[in-house]
């Protein structure tokens, strides 16, 4: 008996070893049937997605559920799957198209942001340009005469005059005092006319009354919309204008000659004096002196430094902000200068067109030139 239980006990064994052993052995035939067969050729541009081959049941194949879970040993397929699988998804270089997308995305190149910059440098303009001064650029002179037809009728103090500039008549409105102490060329501010109710009117008429007789020019104007920067090229045309009045005034007698310029008017005022030196003045003087428009900066320093005559230099509490900012810089000059009889006032409560101040600027003005030796 213990004979017979052993020869079966080890029958056993062999049967249990044969079972376990037969699972292994079909798993690996299909493997290596696939491993010898030759891999699909790989399709350009297309892409060959991994998977995991498939064994279909057969006769000689167990059922899935048949074998235990650890019999199913994957070790075998990861290693054969990369000879099935690897050559479709990596084929050869030299098989393999160039991918157009790289070059041609829209990748920021390093010169865009310099581009940009650029743009936004354009807001200030380099200084080479900056407008100067240009003989050749005119005024709108169509402009003028239709300002001085609207105020010619209209004005009841003053004798209206024509001037030229060298191209184009231009109208002057010459207020005389009857025992003059000298004369006052009156510039007024941009776009407007010798007769300008804030302040070219109030000057040109209340200094007659303190002793001195007025010369009030058209200056040269553009289009209503036009700022600082436009006007800059004119100021060769302003030289003219100032040079005329002069000449006008000294023909009429006058020796004592005073420029008295407000705004726009100041500015050309200020290049007539780089250009001129200032000859043939008997005093200056300044009115919110400095204004120009946004991100348009001064050009040109005040050339206060170069008179040697009388200065005043007007401004009002409530004035522009850049007119305010630079009065420091315009006492600085005109101390530099060294005139003792030059002074820098502020009118209380005036803002930059002197509105409703016209008889307070004009006492501040004439009280002045009234203290000149």
């Amino acid at each position: 008996m213990k004979v017979a239980a052993a020869v079966y006990t080890l029958a056993s064994v062999v049967v249990l070893a044969l079972m376990v052993m037969r699972p292994a052995v079909n798993i690996d035939s299909p493997a290596q049937e696939t491993a010898n067969t030759p891999a699909p050729e790989a399709v350009a541009g297309e892409a060959v997605p991994v998977t995991m081959p498939t064994v279909s049941p057969t006769a000689d194949t167990p059922s899935p559920s048949a074998p235990p879970a650890s019999a199913v040993a994957p070790v075998p397929m990861s290693e054969s799957t990369p000879a099935v699988v690897a050559p479709p998804v990596m084929p050869p270089p030299s098989t393999v198209a160039p991918m157009p997308a790289a070059p041609s995305a829209p990748v920021p190149a390093p010169s865009e942001p310099n581009h940009l910059e650029e743009k936004k440098n354009d807001v200030a303009p380099p200084a080479a340009n900056k407008p100067a001064p240009d003989a050749n650029t005119a005024p709108d002179y169509a402009r003028e005469q239709r300002l001085a037809s609207e105020i010619r009728d209209t004005i009841m103090e003053g004798e209206v005059i024509s001037l030229n500039d060298g191209a184009q008549n231009f109208m002057g409105i010459l207020t005389s005092a009857e025992q003059p102490r000298g004369a006052v060329i009156i510039l007024h501010g941009r776009g407007y006319h010798p007769d300008w109710e804030d302040v070219a009117h109030p000057l040109r008429v209340g200094l007659v009354a303190k002793g001195w007789t007025t010369l009030s020019l058209q200056m040269p104007v553009l289009e209503k919309e036009a700022k600082y920067y436009d006007y800059v090229p004119l100021f060769a045309n302003s030289d003219k204008r100032i040079n005329a009045g002069i000449a006008f005034l000294k023909q009429q007698g006058m020796t004592k000659i005073v420029l008295a310029a407000h705004s726009c008017g100041a500015h050309m005022a200020m290049n007539w004096v780089d250009t001129t030196g200032g000859r043939d003045l008997a005093a200056y003087v300044g009115l919110g002196m400095g204004a120009t428009d946004y991100e348009q900066d001064l050009l040109h320093p005040f050339p206060l430094d170069k008179l040697s005559i009388p200065v005043l230099d007007v401004y009002g509490e409530k004035d522009f902000p850049q007119v305010l900012s630079l009065a420091p810089e315009r006492q600085a000059l005109i101390q530099k200068a060294g005139n003792t009889h030059s002074k820098q006032m502020v009118l209380p409560d005036a803002d930059h067109y002197y509105k409703d101040k016209g008889d307070a600027l004009t006492a501040v003005v004439a009280n002045w030139l009234n203290s000149l030796p």
